[in-house]
């Protein structure tokens, strides 16, 4: 199976794309996408899309896992990353694939165990657990690779119990 981790932003959005082996999950590829700032939020949703449908496009993903919104103190980068998390979830679903989202507590409670680790924490622990020899940086892209790996565990356990 091949997931697709997705973080979530308007200047930013991390991506992740790994792939379950008999051996462990193993990653394909990631990096972010940015956009610029001098740009219009309309035109800056829109790079996002054509860019995300690319890599769908590309990597094949049979699931995407998106981070779920969480209510910062600060409404105006709430509302820019539910815009942007809307655009990813409408790209994924015109491509008929299938999504998940995972709230950013769930997602540092399953790669670290603890659901107040920092940045470090997941991304000293998406390294070891992807066998990377560089740590993914900036921490939105660890961050899509924790995503990622959340959904693969969480769907190999679900498959146990069924």
């Amino acid at each position: 199976m091949i997931i697709m981790g997705l973080d979530p932003g308007t200047a930013r959005v991390g991506w992740g794309v790994i792939k379950e082996t008999p051996t462990g999950p193993k990653a394909i590829a990631y990096g972010i996408i940015e956009t610029k700032k001098e740009k219009p939020d309309d035109e800056r949703l829109i790079d996002i899309q054509q860019a995300v449908s690319t890599l769908l496009s590309k990597y094949k993903p049979d699931n995407v896992a998106i981070e779920s919104l969480f209510f910062a103190t600060n409404a105006t980068t709430a509302m820019s990353v539910g815009q942007a998390r809307g655009v990813l979830l409408l790209t994924c679903s015109l491509k008929k694939i299938t999504t998940f989202s995972y709230s950013p507590l769930e997602v540092k409670r399953c790669i670290t165990g603890d659901g107040k680790a920092d940045k470090k924490q997941v991304q000293y622990m998406v390294t070891r657990q992807l066998h990377l020899t560089k740590t993914p940086e900036p921490d939105d892209v660890a961050d899509a690779l924790a995503i990622a790996l959340t959904h693969a565990f969480s769907y190999r356990m679900k498959q146990k119990l069924v």
